[in-house]
Parts: structure tokens; sequence; C-alpha cells
């Protein structure tokens, strides 16, 4: 019998998590190595458990997955990443690749696709859903059109959103700082950037304004 292909889940919904435990572990090629409820909870386990792959949300608290992709790909540049979001903006499409995932599929995809996409990416593959894969045709095309001007939202970097998030949960810049693995004195400058480009001037305006844009929860 082959070795079992052993598989870290991230994300911070316990019922998510059990949902995909039973699932994977239904299958005998297959086995759930650990769980992890936040990007920083998922670096440590990928370095503990190194599975052969990491089921990845994006939209966590405390570190969000683009982060957590981005440091363990630093770390093990050899693992496996397929994210399962419920986002499917383009722009986080790009940043997650970017920063090292091997996969990007949507978390209304049926048991089937996952199931492909997993053994897929561990056989070396990379893997799209269809959405997924027009968002990022449109993206090329669209970048051969004059571009329309952005909303201050749309200015954002990824690192500055992921910052922005942290900023709404409460977080003071040295917090911030450990979370990401930057200096404190790089956080204060993401945080005077966030102002400017916002237009707002104090952390519980910050604070609304993550909450407006669905990053945390009131």
């Amino acid at each position: 019998m082959s070795e079992k292909q052993r598989v870290l889940i991230v994300d911070d919904h316990t019922i998510l998590r059990e949902g995909l435990r039973s699932l994977l572990s239904s299958h005998p090629d297959l086995e759930v190595a650990g769980e992890a409820e936040n990007g920083l909870e998922a670096i440590r386990s990928a370095e503990k458990l190194l599975p052969n792959l990491i089921l990845m949300d994006l939209s966590m608290p405390r570190m969000g997955g683009i982060e957590a992709i981005r440091e363990i790909k630093k770390r093990l540049p050899k693992s496996k990443i397929l994210v399962m979001t419920v986002n499917e903006s383009e722009e986080y499409i790009l940043a997650a690749l970017k920063a090292g995932a091997d996969g990007y599929i949507l978390k209304d995809s049926n048991h089937t696709e996952l199931l492909q996409a997993i053994r897929n990416i561990i056989a070396g593959k990379r893997v799209l859903s269809p959405s997924v894969s027009e968002k990022v045709i449109e993206g090329y095309l669209d970048g051969k059109k004059i571009l329309q001007p952005m909303s201050p939202w749309d200015t954002l970097t990824p690192r500055e959103r992921e910052v922005l998030k942290l900023i709404g949960e409460g977080h003071k810049n040295k917090e911030i700082a450990d979370y990401l693995f930057i200096s404190p004195n790089t956080v204060e400058k993401h945080r005077s950037n966030l102002m400017e480009k916002l237009n707002l001037h104090s952390s519980s305006a910050l604070t609304a304004y993550a909450i407006e844009k669905g990053l945390i929860q009131k």
C-alpha cells in the first residue's frame, strides 16, 4: 500500500476544518497531519509537521493566508500549498499566486474538485478553479486596456491590507511586527501610508474602515 499523503488544514472556522478532516480522512491515500486556525499557526505547524500539502484559507485573524504562504515558501520552498477561499477577486488570486501558492480554488467547489486539486498539486501540477482561471485571463487582458481610476481601497497593497486588518483587530505596532516578521518602523510606515491613502487619521477610523471592507468581524 502506498504511503498516505499528509495534509495540513488552515482555516479559522472550526466547523469547516472538521468537515474537511472528515472528508479527507475517508480516502485511503490521504490523512490530516494537523490543523491551524491562522497564518502564524500555519507557519509553525508546517515547519513541525512537514505535510505533503497545505490547504490554506486567506482571510484569518492575526495573520492572513497570503503572508503565511509567503513565509512558508521562504522557509520551506518545496511546500505545496492549495488556497481554498471564498475570495475570487483578481487581486487576491494574483497576490496568492505571486506569494507562491500552487493552486487556488473556491469554497463552493464540490468534493470531487477539491480531492482532484489536492492530488494534482501533490503530483506537481498547478490548479486553478475554472472561474479563477477566467479572472486571471481577464486580468491579463485588462492590463492591455486603458486603466480606470482606482478607488483608495484599490491602491492598497496586499501587505497594507494585512497591516490594516491587524490594526482593526486592535494590535499594536510591536505585535504587528512580530506577526508579519517585519520591524516596528516598517509597520509605522505602513500605518502612515494607510492613513494617507485612505485619508483617515486615527486607529479608530482605520478600524471602522477595516470592518466596512470585511477584513474583520464586528
